[in-house]
């Protein structure tokens, strides 16, 4: 190993999957559903405990009703949410974790932990890559 390179064998790795050489692990499902901009945010609101609609709408502050709706739509489909209606007039409607959501939901706040915690690295290292001289 030269100086600047680092010896990562037997340390934790992430399994390359989802390729033609590798069975789909299901990380693209995950993935999917975290690359949209308001997944943490309802997840992290929903956490707390089950919420109104328009409770979830007014925390997520810049949210338009439609992508409330879509995130929530998302969240139900993959098994993350629940959506209860009161048959009421007019109709009550709450959303809740499952548990699938809760797991889903700590694993999130792991990497919001760990982004905390490294930020001024990354802000260092993205400062330094931004001075480099470009070719």
């Amino acid at each position: 190993m030269s100086a600047t390179h680092t010896d990562v064998r037997g340390k934790a790795a992430i399994e390359p999957c989802g390729s033609p050489d590798h069975e789909d692990c299901g990380i693209r499902l995950a993935l999917d559903r975290l690359g949209e901009q308001w997944t943490v945010m309802a997840l992290a609101e929903l956490s707390a405990g089950p919420r109104r609609y328009r409770e979830l709408e007014r925390a997520l502050v810049g949210v338009s009703q439609r992508m409330m709706t879509l995130t929530l739509r998302r969240l139900e489909r993959d098994g993350h949410v629940l959506r209860h209606v009161e048959p009421t007039v007019p109709p009550s409607v709450t959303y809740e974790l499952t548990e699938l959501g809760r797991s889903f939901a700590e694993q999130v706040a792991s990497l919001a932990t760990w982004s905390r915690q490294r930020k001024a690295e990354i802000e260092t290292a993205q400062a330094r890559f931004d001075g480099r001289p470009t070719n």
